[in-house]
């Protein structure tokens, strides 16, 4: 999508600092961190949010969580990590393109604060 900016920064037209690629998503890490590890992880295909998940793109979801669990473990989250998912404006979603916040690296309160 030409206006969207993750699909721009998996295009490399906006820099960002990459931690993982593979054929089908795009990890790094947020320019505003909520927590000492803060990264997201996207898919490469544009979905526009949790909402457009269905039954031809699903499988991407499963593999996200497979990066995730992967990027966590290299990355030192022995202790746990968060993965937060926005949908929809009233949800939070300021970026339409499905993404995964990943947050570790110190304890993380309920509700989130």
């Amino acid at each position: 999508m030409a206006d969207c900016v993750f699909c721009k920064i998996i295009a490399g037209e906006i820099p960002s600092n990459k931690i993982y690629e593979d054929e089908t998503v795009y990890a790094f890490y947020d320019i505003q961190p909520e927590a000492p590890v803060h990264f997201l992880v996207v898919p490469k295909q544009h979905i526009s949010g949790p909402s457009a998940v269905h039954e031809d793109n699903c499988a991407v979801v499963g593999h996200i969580y497979a990066v995730i669990s992967h990027l966590a473990q290299e990355l030192g989250l022995s202790n746990g990590y968060r993965v937060v998912t926005n949908c929809g404006n009233d949800g939070g979603q300021t970026v339409p393109h499905l993404h995964f916040h990943v947050l570790g690296g110190r304890s993380l309160a309920w509700p989130p604060g």
